[in-house]
């Protein structure tokens, strides 16, 4: 298991993104848990869903942790970086042109989708 810093960083960038062009657990946080910490896709889901409660994926998650998918301290650390960092994506994206925006949403969209196609 990784240390607890690496999962707060993963957090950050993915509430900085969040906050940046409205993407984050689904898209950044699954896969960065399966390519770069070794979670089985199940494991990713499980622990990302436990990022949703209350009261979102409250339902999800519980599932997911019936079946032993669902690490609490990952998802406990991955949510403090992600609080802050989805404030400071905000206070970014605000502040930068629309079109802009868009071009940074279509590029982390783009590179994820590759990412994803060519895993083994």
């Amino acid at each position: 298991m990784a240390k607890p810093m690496w999962y707060i960083m993963l957090g950050l960038a993915a509430g900085a993104l969040s906050g940046l062009i409205g993407i984050g657990g689904g898209t950044i946080i699954v896969p960065v848990l399966v390519f770069v910490f070794g979670f089985s896709l199940h494991q990713a889901q499980g622990t990302t869903l436990a990022l949703l409660v209350p009261p979102i994926g409250i339902l999800a998650a519980w599932t997911y942790y019936k079946h032993g998918y669902v690490d609490l301290s990952v998802a406990g650390y991955i949510c403090l970086g992600f609080f802050i960092g989805g404030l400071l994506g905000a206070k970014v994206a605000t502040n930068i042109p629309n079109i802009m925006l868009e071009k940074i949403f279509g590029v982390a969209l783009l590179l994820i989708a590759i990412k994803m196609i060519l895993a083994k």
